[in-house]
């Protein structure tokens, strides 16, 4: 059972079964979030999603960078600030092949996105970046 459904732009509805939530930033001590360091944590938590659930695709949506204007750049070229909460989620809906029988089959694909809330994902009112997910193009039918 999941724990919630988001209601895809599409109009589809996926269950999230599995979600992980973390501090975007969590353990910088030094420094400031700038572009290199920000595509490393993009690609860190797209290899977890990866190593987490081995046999789903994986998908990023890619999430908004903001460049606050305070007039200079330190040694790491401009501030480059992504949400503050980095989310993986593993999620499940109907098989996207037409000829698939729902009843044996599920399709599948785990999200990597970016929000400003800890809250988990819900209904329509889920980040529209999530919403807006291509399902039929990047899931996976499996048969359960």
């Amino acid at each position: 059972m999941p724990l919630t459904h988001v209601v895809l732009a599409s109009g589809r509805p996926i269950g999230l079964s599995h979600l992980r939530l973390s501090s975007t930033y969590g353990g910088l001590l030094e420094g400031y979030p700038h572009q290199a360091l920000n595509d490393r944590r993009v690609k860190g938590l797209l290899s977890s999603a990866a190593a987490a659930f081995p046999h789903t695709p994986t998908h990023l949506v890619p999430p908004p960078r903001e460049h606050p204007d305070d007039g200079h750049a330190g040694p790491f070229g401009p501030v480059e600030m992504l949400p503050p909460v980095a989310c993986i989620g593993s999620f499940e809906s109907t098989p996207v092949t037409p000829d698939t029988d729902p009843v044996l089959h599920r399709s599948s694909l785990t999200i990597v996105w970016f929000q400003p809330t800890p809250q988990p994902p819900s209904g329509h009112d889920a980040n529209q970046g999530l919403r807006e997910v291509a399902w039929e193009e990047l899931a996976q039918d499996h048969e359960l």
